[in-house]
């Protein structure tokens, strides 16, 4: 389960950023793993974005989750950086 989960981010956040990633720590991929690992550039999260689901989005949407869906743990929100972003947004 892990391991697509990975595979299915690795889809979305690019395959340059994974390496920069495991370079960075000094980590190997699982063989298995490595197997279901292609070759993607990153994403913009507007091409997730339907027709039907365009009235569901904002901007503040969108940068919330870039912010959460990051390889480095360190730039991702922490739940309670989560909770601050959106009460902000309330406010």
């Amino acid at each position: 389960m892990a391991c697509m989960f990975l595979a299915i981010c690795e889809q979305v956040l690019g395959t340059d950023e994974l390496n920069a990633y495991l370079n960075k720590y000094r980590l190997e991929l699982d063989p298995q793993l490595d197997s279901l690992v292609g070759r993607h550039s990153r994403k913009p999260w507007s091409r997730f974005i339907s027709q039907d689901s365009q009235h569901l989005v904002s901007p503040e949407a969108i940068d919330f989750l870039d912010k959460l869906l990051r390889y480095y743990h360190e730039d991702r929100l922490t739940a309670r950086g989560a909770r601050v972003f959106l009460e902000r947004l309330t406010d």
